[in-house]
């Protein structure tokens, strides 16, 4: 780009986001820690996309990282107080919606998709079943449940890599 006749850069930030949804976890349990040790010790951001259950855990992913977290539809009283159902991040150039998601597996995306305008990403929970899908210009990203044993094909968080584009990866525990 040219301004006042000299070149420049946009410079991104480099970035390394955990994502995490669906723990269902009304207190932190040895597994939970040891997830946060292995995985997300080194992250810029974790983002929580609902499904927290106690505000315990929120708490203790902000000891590991810089945190935000939107509602899921199993949250506790306490947390609709202070969480809200949906969110957008303005980070390093890009725009990420956050939103839990609701209703049947089938056609959350497009459900999700109307929720919001000029994003880059959608992070969202719910279904439990990991999705790193880009559609229409748009990253589809659920990092599954790290704990569901019953409804979750595989126990899985994510990561997002900001630097000159979006990438997401699933994380298979």
């Amino acid at each position: 780009m040219l301004r006042n006749g000299f070149k420049f850069h946009i410079r991104y930030f480099v970035m390394k986001i955990g994502v995490i949804s669906d723990t269902h976890l009304r207190s932190p349990t040895t597994r939970f820690f040891s997830l946060l040790r292995k995985y997300l010790s080194d992250v810029d951001l974790i983002i929580h996309a609902g499904d927290i259950v106690s505000l315990k855990i929120i708490e203790i992913l902000s000891d590991f990282a810089r945190t935000e977290a939107v509602l899921g539809n199993m949250d506790s009283v306490e947390l609709s107080s202070i969480l809200e159902p949906k969110k957008i991040l303005h980070l390093s150039g890009f725009n990420i919606g956050i939103i839990h998601g609701w209703g049947s597996p089938d056609g959350i995306t497009e459900r999700i998709r109307k929720e919001f305008e000029n994003v880059d990403a959608i992070i969202f929970g719910h279904t439990h079943s990991p999705l790193n899908e880009k559609r229409e210009g748009v990253l589809f990203f659920n990092p599954g449940s790290p704990f569901d044993t019953i409804y979750a094909p595989f126990n899985s968080i994510g990561i997002i890599r900001i630097e000159e584009d979006l990438k997401g990866e699933i994380i298979r525990l």
